[in-house]
């Protein structure tokens, strides 16, 4: 094993700074979703990812993974359902530590299963926006460390979600409220931002 795979001890560490992050902000998330939707998806998330901390698990990337999407799946709202799928699809990661080759290539899967599963695509103001950024990022990064691979994803997720004030949403709630809801910054694409960015200095 090389130190510039992601190990199972690495992925715990990052799911679990990604727990922080959301729980210390949640209200954040729920902040825009008032303003964007019914305003539950901080609550939804937080709940979720509180519930997570104790259960993830596994001796490489794959498994702990799929732990999170476990937790999510029985989450409410419409957000546990699309993290515990992309969780899930990155639990059918290879069975042991994770090149950077094998990180693009687990986020291509996962990434694509949501935008099927929710209809979506890059302009429809979700968190397809800095999903599909960060996995671009990660399949044509020319670092070989997962480390300073994933601050390039986490530099484009976070210009994908910022990108999402100026939209108007075709998907979820916020498309009924069309052009009332055009500055404000998806809750999801602001919390896959937040994701990547978790990975940096664990």
């Amino acid at each position: 094993m090389s130190d510039n795979e992601l190990t199972g001890a690495d992925a715990r560490a990052w799911l679990l700074a990604f727990a922080d992050r959301v729980v210390a902000d949640a209200d954040e998330l729920t902040e825009l979703d008032r303003q964007a939707g019914d305003g539950d998806f901080g609550w939804n998330i937080g709940s979720a990812l509180k519930r997570a901390r104790a259960n993830l698990d596994g001796d490489d990337p794959a498994a702990v993974f799929q732990s999170g999407s476990d937790t999510f799946l029985a989450s409410g709202g419409t957000s546990g359902p699309l993290f515990g799928l992309w969780f899930g699809r990155l639990g059918a990661g290879p069975s042991a530590s994770w090149s950077v080759p094998d990180l693009a290539g687990a986020f291509e899967t996962a990434t694509g299963a949501v935008r099927r599963l929710g209809k979506a695509e890059v302009g429809h103001k979700t968190m397809v926006d800095a999903m599909v950024p960060a996995t671009h990022a990660l399949a044509t990064t020319g670092s070989s460390h997962w480390r300073e691979a994933l601050r390039e994803a986490a530099v484009a997720a976070r210009a994908g979600a910022e990108s999402t004030s100026g939209m108007v949403a075709h998907r979820g709630r916020a498309s009924y409220l069309g052009e009332r809801a055009r500055e404000v910054l998806d809750p999801g694409a602001v919390s896959i931002a937040w994701f990547f960015e978790a990975a940096d200095g664990i």
